[in-house]
């Protein structure tokens, strides 16, 4: 696989447990089934890629890990989110919509006002009108 791809997987899956851990601490098990969830089983996550990302990101310090007990009082590590980690996820979101918001060429950009897009690199836009090629 070429690197972009595996690193484009690392990102999303790293951006998922980060989401998923926003809520509250959870285990392997619980993480596992969340992205399942949320993804409606289309990424179709491996356990050794779920855990190869869970220890990168504890290595990063984007997360902490601690030992307790599951609801079926079996013992299970515990993963949450550490003041790194929700500094990561809030500026992946802040990233993200600030893309969405952007006008794309052949779009009419939002009617609000706002600060001025990022130019592409072809294409003026002018706020409120068509994009001009």
């Amino acid at each position: 696989m070429p690197r972009d791809a595996k690193d484009l997987l690392h990102g999303t899956l790293d951006l998922l447990v980060l989401r998923a851990l926003a809520g509250a601490p959870m285990h392997g098990f619980a993480l596992s089934k969340w992205i399942d969830d949320r993804t409606n089983g289309d990424l179709g996550i491996v356990d050794s890629a779920l855990y190869k990302a869970l220890h990168r990101l504890e290595d990063a310090g984007a997360i902490h890990a601690e030992w307790g007990a599951s609801d079926n009082n079996r013992r299970a590590k515990y993963y949450s989110l550490t003041a790194k980690g929700r500094r990561q996820l809030r500026d992946v979101e802040a990233l993200r919509r600030h893309r969405d918001q952007r006008p794309r060429a052949g779009m009419i950009p939002c009617e609000r006002a706002h600060a001025p897009c990022p130019r592409e690199s072809d294409v003026s836009f002018d706020c409120h009108t068509r994009a001009i090629a």
